[in-house]
């Protein structure tokens, strides 16, 4: 079944958020997305937004605007999101190094097994974000030309079985354009694996 435009335009603005959002908030909505509710992400995504004090560019805010207006959003509160400062990029550190844990090198080998020659998905990445105070958390990244809704939900109940309650997962269409935090992470990144579309050029 074709993924409505709608759910499309809403993982392109959650990919947008990443690295802004919380991750016990962002991979919350991915999972509403993928679980066929888009509604309440449109009823839920503006108010979080102003809560959390999350700044968008005008184009940001656009897209805010055409992805959840026709699921029903509140346009008041879609209004009230604030408007980004020029230049205000939050930066963020990343290591392709993988940490010693139990999650990570669990998540490492799973999805190795899963994704490996998976129709629609280019390559499996990782890497790791270091937050404020030294943690660090497992990014995932996935370049995918099919099912993208469907993928973060199916990568994100993984993750969650292995033990990471807010699973940080950035699943790329080809057309888009990666922010700077993905471009970070993709950087400082190492292969998991290869899915099938990486596998036939590899082969051609």
């Amino acid at each position: 079944m074709a993924v409505r435009e709608t759910d499309l335009r809403c993982h392109e603005l959650l990919l947008r958020l990443a690295g802004r959002l919380p991750d016990r908030r962002l991979w919350r909505f991915r999972d509403w997305l993928a679980g066929d509710a888009a509604d309440v992400v449109a009823k839920m995504l503006p108010g979080t937004l102003v809560r959390e004090r999350i700044a968008l560019d005008d184009a940001e805010h656009q897209l805010l605007a055409d992805a959840l207006a026709p699921l029903g959003a509140d346009l008041a509160m879609v209004n009230a999101v604030l408007p980004a400062e020029p230049d205000a990029v939050p930066q963020h550190a990343f290591s392709p190094e993988r940490r010693a844990s139990s999650v990570g090198d669990s998540a490492v080998l799973v999805l190795g097994a899963t994704l490996r020659g998976r129709p629609g998905v280019r390559e499996v990445r990782s890497s790791w974000r270091r937050d404020e105070g030294g943690a660090t958390k497992l990014v995932v990244l996935v370049k995918a030309s099919a099912d993208v809704v469907g993928l973060t939900g199916e990568i994100q109940r993984i993750l969650r079985a292995l033990g990471e309650p807010a699973p940080c997962v950035e699943v790329l269409p080809p057309e888009l354009e990666p922010t700077a935090y993905h471009h970070a992470a993709l950087a400082e990144s190492v292969l998991v694996c290869a899915g099938a579309e990486e596998l036939a050029g590899r082969r051609g």
